[in-house]
């Protein structure tokens, strides 16, 4: 092939966490954890050098996995999240009692994690790849997406 192709391919992630949404006018003020799911999505051209060992891929689904389980999935899974505006009594006394509770500085809604995660993932992409698309399950009939295009 001697025609420079743009070539998108998705990989997706589970991971389990909890949250807690701060000042919420429903059941979802109180702690209460969703079965995620992540779906990544990059483009590139496929590497048409063939002395490279990738030769024909936009980039290794193995090193897009490393990635998002390093910035994403091994900090998030299993974590509780809470925006760090609770109050300071409360966040004290979860974090001695819980090992893995992460303060952010925004509501951990899907639609605001999601926008976080973009940024996390972004940063540690190789430069001949972008970010095109996220789309974070909350349940089986509820998620969120982010595109490039639009930000």
């Amino acid at each position: 092939m001697n025609k420079q192709l743009t070539v998108r391919i998705t990989k997706e992630f589970k991971f389990e966490m909890a949250h807690a949404l701060k000042g919420y006018d429903g059941p979802c003020r109180n702690i209460h954890g969703h079965s995620y799911e992540l779906m990544v999505t990059i483009s590139g051209t496929p590497i048409d050098d063939t002395d490279n060992p990738k030769l024909g891929m936009v980039m290794d689904f193995g090193d897009l996995k490393r990635i998002v389980r390093s910035v994403i999935v091994d900090d998030f899974d299993h974590a509780l999240v809470l925006n760090s505006s609770m109050p300071s009594t409360l966040i004290d006394e979860i974090s001695a009692n819980f090992e893995k509770v992460i303060l952010v500085d925004y509501q951990p809604t899907s639609e605001l994690m999601i926008v976080d995660f973009a940024s996390r993932i972004s940063k540690k992409l190789p430069s001949n790849v972008k970010l095109k698309y996220l789309l974070l399950r909350e349940t089986v009939t509820s998620f969120a997406e982010w595109y490039a295009e639009d930000n």
